[in-house]
């Protein structure tokens, strides 16, 4: 996903992704350990999709808390 993209959700979206992601980065981390990975670059996609979401929900918190 692209920053522009995650920065148009509403945070329950952002929290609803956030959780789909780490449940598709727990399900590839155990075909990992059964060495069925048929696309291994997708931990790195996913992990950074993480992380552009955490940030934007930090900066959703820090408005919030300004306010």
């Amino acid at each position: 996903m692209k920053i522009s993209e995650i920065k148009a959700l509403q945070e329950s979206e952002l929290k609803a992704k956030l959780d789909a992601f780490y449940k598709e980065l727990f399900a590839l981390t155990a075909k990992r350990k059964l060495n069925q990975v048929e696309k291994p670059h997708m931990f790195t996609s996913i992990k950074k999709d993480i992380a552009r979401i955490k940030t934007v929900l930090n900066g959703l918190k820090k408005e919030k808390k300004e306010n």
